[in-house]
């Protein structure tokens, strides 16, 4: 939300306050609206379409490390792809079976997948991927080439 200045006699100048702007309102809005039409859609989710579950992907300098939220997933219902730079994961969290009445659920269920493109190559036999406490770790090596090397002086 901005806020008015007045600078300079009755100049109207707007500023954003700190992590505040335009995009982080509209991403607000888009996520408060989604759990409000979320709350009334009619059909289970998994006629809904495949959900994408949120992710980090930071760089080193010797790899890219993408950690995807997969509260709930087994091992065995994930499939990881490498192509080029493009690391595709896909899956399905599976609804629990209950023995009570679910009042409310706001918890994701039914088949996800998350597709990203990196900036840079990577060296496809090197890929690992890890599945714990709920987090999937894919490490994507740079190739040998691409890796910062240091030179020393003589």
């Amino acid at each position: 939300m901005a806020l008015p200045v007045l600078r300079n006699g009755n100049q109207p100048v707007t500023a954003e306050p700190a992590g505040m702007g335009p995009f982080e309102d509209l991403e607000r809005l888009h996520a408060q609206i989604s759990q409000f039409l979320g709350s009334w859609w009619p059909f289970p989710s998994y006629l809904a379409g495949p959900f994408t579950p949120p992710a980090d992907i930071e760089e080193t300098d010797d790899a890219y490390l993408v950690e995807i939220e997969l509260p709930g997933v087994q091992k065995g219902d994930l499939d990881i792809e490498v192509s080029g730079r493009r690391l595709s994961v896909r899956g399905e969290r599976k609804q629990k079976e209950r023995s009570g009445v679910l009042r409310r659920q706001q918890r994701t269920v039914g088949r996800f997948e998350y597709e990203v493109v990196l900036p840079g190559e990577v060296a496809d036999s090197e890929v690992e991927a890890n599945l714990s406490d709920g987090v999937l770790t894919v490490r994507l090596p740079k190739p040998a080439h691409d890796r910062p090397r240091r030179v020393p002086v003589n």
